[in-house]
């Protein structure tokens, strides 16, 4: 019939469109015409020359390999998801690195201390005791006090660090000494001058490590009083009054049979003995001698408890260090507006951590204790840094030898901006060689002025460094789901350097158990129905 379709052309008619939709694909060059982006070159595919030999097993599909899992578990690469695990111990001792120890920067409340905490727990299951020498906030109190460890608080009114207390290094020598005649006399005992040999080699060993021990206890004290003074005048004592306090320190350890006081040795300089006397080129005359020791005594007056450090070191040691324990000094009760306090007790902190571990080594070495590892906290570096005069130098010698000792350490601070402040360019150069003789530089937000000042102490290319200034991002204006909290695109985020490598980015990844450790803001907990609220 006139129009009508025949069954066959009713069942052909979709095949048609079909067949025509199929056939409208791109070219090899994309779609063709005005504005469909057809290529006008393609590049050609990379080519391989092998023998069958190397290349009989080609597979072209490859990727890059896997992020180091060794260590403590971190978290996750940002861009793959690969588990990622580390710590400066754990790499130093597979030769990952040539040096324990790690420098972390990244502004403020970005996750560092949680990065740090996060492995400070992974380590001391591994039977490392961490050392916090120094908790402004606090951030490591929680975590020390879960460990089991011990907390030591410090500040005016709070607690009390002898600084002129040779801590455990008077006893451990008299057990090395002890140690020594027992060998002599074991090797006394021996008719066969073979068998004798090695007694009488440890006993030599014991005597000189003895000797050793209270030499290196000496100038700790004496460093420790001289940056103290630094502090106080915030310019460094001169070389004739570095030379009176070191020898009214060993005029006291010959006068006294217990542990000196700041009192003890103003009175030492006050008796004038015939040693100082000399030392200060009074040429018999006590009005010269007075002339030349005013200025000294003034500012011992203000570390004796008639200053600002109030009686911090003028009093007896509260609790000495037990470094079978974690331990963890909590400064939180000293004011942020109290700059030169916090640094000098921060500075009296590493100093005593850093001695005790030196007496633990050194018994371990003559084998009457067991030898044990630390990891070292020093955060907040950049408040002793800038405490006074001479203050980098005294810094640079406490971490010098963390190799040496068997001891990981942490150094923390937010911005290279905090070590390029420093007064001098030698001063400056020296502070940044504390990120250069890093093992592993850790690096989270950073602002894009940081990059140049960044790459003169560690290399980094342009797409890291987009990535670290990414990070610091401020996120989003609006609440995420009520919470009150916004997202911030480098939370928990952190690029992991070795050397000139490629950074590896990873997300911090914390356990259910870890997360109540990890509150640094507990001041701004709000509670309204009952319960905390972040």
């Amino acid at each position: 019939m006139f129009g009508s379709r025949t069954k066959h052309q009713r069942t052909q008619a979709p095949a048609t469109k079909l067949a025509v939709a199929v056939a409208r694909r791109p070219g090899l060059r994309g779609w063709r015409g005005r504005g469909q982006g057809e290529a006008v070159y393609v590049t050609a595919a990379d080519e391989w020359r092998g023998t069958s030999v190397q290349v009989c097993g080609l597979w072209p599909f490859v990727g890059g390999s896997g992020t180091p899992i060794l260590g403590v578990p971190i978290g996750v690469h940002t861009d793959t998801g690969a588990p990622f695990g580390a710590d400066p111990i754990s790499w130093f001792m597979h030769g990952m690195i040539n040096n324990p120890s790690m420098f972390v920067l990244g502004l403020p409340h970005y996750g560092k201390s949680t990065l740090v905490r996060h492995i400070v727990l992974g380590l001391a299951g591994r039977s490392i005791n961490p050392l916090i020498l120094g908790d402004l906030k606090p951030d490591y109190v929680d975590l020390i006090e879960a460990l089991g460890g011990q907390v030591i608080s410090l500040g005016p009114g709070r607690g009390h660090l002898n600084v002129l207390d040779p801590g455990e290094a008077t006893g451990a020598a008299v057990r090395l000494l002890a140690s020594a005649e027992e060998h002599r006399a074991t090797a006394n005992g021996t008719t066969d001058p073979a068998a004798a040999a090695p007694f009488f080699a440890a006993a030599v060993k014991a005597e000189k490590l003895a000797e050793q021990l209270m030499a290196d206890s000496h100038n700790r004290r004496l460093n420790m009083i001289t940056a103290l003074i630094t502090i106080v005048r915030n310019a460094k004592p001169s070389a004739h009054e570095e030379s009176l306090i070191d020898r009214a320190l060993h005029i006291l350890d010959d006068r006294l049979d217990r542990v000196p006081l700041i009192g003890d040795l103003i009175d030492v300089i006050k008796d004038a003995p015939n040693e100082l006397r000399a030392i200060a080129l009074d040429r018999g005359d006590m009005s010269r001698y007075l002339d030349a020791t005013d200025q000294l005594r003034q500012s011992l007056y203000s570390l004796d408890g008639s200053g600002r450090f109030s009686d911090m070191f003028s009093k007896p040691t509260d609790q000495p260090m037990d470094l079978t324990k974690p331990v963890v000094f909590d400064l939180s009760g000293i004011s942020d507006t109290q700059r030169d306090i916090q640094a000098a007790c921060l500075l009296a902190c590493w100093s005593t951590g850093f001695a005790t571990v030196q007496v633990a080594h050194t018994l371990a070495d003559a084998g009457l204790e067991p030898r044990r590892n630390y990891f070292v906290v020093m955060d907040e570096l950049w408040r002793a840094l800038r405490s006074g005069e001479g203050m980098v130098d005294r810094v640079d010698s406490l971490t010098r030898l963390n190799r040496t000792e068997g001891v990981g350490q942490a150094m923390i601070t937010h911005t290279m901006s905090d070590l390029e402040a420093l007064p001098t360019e030698a001063e400056r150069m020296k502070a940044r060689g504390f990120v250069e003789r890093s093992g592993m530089v850790v690096c989270g937000a950073l602002p894009g002025a940081e990059m140049e000042k960044l790459n003169k102490a560690v290399t980094l290319s342009r797409a890291e460094q987009s990535r670290l200034i990414s990070w610091a991002d401020p996120g989003s204006w609006t609440d995420v789901g009520g919470s009150r909290k916004r997202v911030r695109p480098g939370l928990g985020k952190f690029l992991f350097k070795v050397g000139g490598r490629p950074g590896i980015p990873v997300a911090l990844k914390l356990t259910s158990v870890e997360e109540s450790l990890h509150d640094t803001n507990k001041r701004w907990t709000i509670n309204r129905t009952g319960e905390g609220e972040n």
